[in-house]
């Protein structure tokens, strides 16, 4: 029997979405405005989605500077607890769609995972490094700026759909029994729309944009173009719209070595001459399918015997090392420390030796750490893995 969504449980689901959309961020003013009126908050955003007159508010534009320029649209935070909503509600519905090899925005299924995915494929083609393989790496051009908004709303609502009649999980239910199907096609479609662009606000100046590729925002784009940087929803769309793409590579080009972090893709294989066989339809598919392009500057091919790059990390045999560009922005973090404030130089080189504990990096540990700026405030243990503040 068909799911449908009552309106308290809709408000019940959105008190939830609140708190986990203010996880971490419950001392910021925007948070700390929605929360004092919060029942009268959430009451009027459970009208406008019950009665489907929600009309997302104009979101905040910026630029970031680290780990790279790029530029960032924030939502309001009232559509941040509805994307959360949306995520809760969707998620787990499309994970049952996307290859085991698809890393990004799905728990349990980091970068370390990734990593450590690409090592084993590695491993199997080459039987342990007894073989030559190479690894093909690929990467969209201006990935989340370039999206089809209405091509992924298509592959989102059809996603539902025949995810609907089939069962969810292991109990003998379908997820139209679980999910508002009616619902949930609606708020797909009002948000995978939306054009981030209308009405923003710009913050800082706009000389910020100086120096950012025009393949990288959304002010240069076609319209109906582009997803904004920032959003959890955009992150979920991302795996989304590119799973037509896994489905080739897996099905049609029968890439039995293949993987996806966002827009990051690698094929490894025995064969160099068949990896470059494989671009020209890669190509097609992307432009013809989904509107999209390789970035002509980042496909590579390597021999895995002398190592790979991917996803922070350098992969060698039997050996993985932090890549230099992960290696250098951590070293300007570190150089950009306050040392004054204790607090945060114990949070920030502990959160950096955990980084580096997945990587073969001792030396490198305590080159960076054993120097007199952090032992005249701490104390490291003997593997240089775990700092503690001293009692002044």
């Amino acid at each position: 029997m068909a799911y449908h969504l009552t309106k308290d449980h809709l408000r019940l689901e959105l008190h939830s979405a609140f708190v986990c959309a203010k996880q971490h961020k419950s001392k910021k003013p925007y948070v700390v405005k929605f929360a004092k009126r919060l029942d009268e908050n959430l009451d009027s955003l459970c009208d406008d989605l019950w009665n489907r007159n929600y009309i997302p508010e104009p979101s905040t534009c910026f630029i970031v500077e680290h780990p790279k320029k790029r530029e960032v649209f924030a939502a309001q935070f009232r559509d941040r607890v509805v994307h959360h909503l949306y995520y809760n509600m969707l998620h787990q519905l499309y994970e049952r769609t996307l290859i085991a090899d698809c890393y990004s925005c799905i728990p349990g299924r980091g970068t370390h995972f990734g990593i450590e995915r690409l090592k084993k494929h590695i491993r199997k083609c080459s039987h342990g490094y007894q073989r030559h393989c190479h690894v093909l790496k690929l990467d969209k051009r201006g990935y989340f700026m370039h999206i089809d908004r209405k091509r992924l709303a298509d592959i989102a609502c059809d996603s539902i759909k025949k995810m609907s009649v089939r069962r969810a999980g292991s109990v003998a239910r379908t997820w139209g029994d679980v999910i508002d199907v009616d619902f949930a096609l609606w708020l797909t479609s009002e948000i995978a729309l939306l054009n981030p662009k209308e009405n923003c606000r710009i913050a800082g100046s706009v000389h910020d944009w100086d120096g950012l590729d025009h393949a990288k925002s959304l002010f240069y784009t076609i319209d109906g173009r582009g997803l904004p940087i920032g959003n959890l929803t955009s992150q979920l769309f991302s795996n989304v719209n590119l799973n037509p793409f896994d489905q080739f590579m897996k099905r049609v080009l029968h890439c039995e070595h293949y993987g996806r972090y966002v827009d990051d893709s690698f094929v490894v294989d025995e064969s160099k001459a068949r990896l470059n066989a494989l671009i020209p339809s890669i190509e097609d598919f992307l432009g013809e399918e989904l509107g999209l392009e390789l970035n002509q500057g980042k496909i590579q091919i390597h021999d895995a015997r002398h190592g790979v790059e991917f996803l922070g990390a350098f992969i060698k045999p039997d050996v993985t090392y932090i890549s230099n560009a992960s290696l250098n922005r951590m070293i300007r973090n570190i150089n950009d420390l306050d040392m004054k404030d204790k607090e945060a130089v114990f949070h920030s080189v502990n959160s950096f030796l955990g980084i580096l504990s997945h990587y073969a990096s001792f030396n490198i540990r305590c080159q960076l750490f054993l120097t007199p700026k952090f032992l005249s405030v701490g104390r490291f243990d003997s593997a240089v893995t775990k700092f503690e503040l001293y009692d002044f």
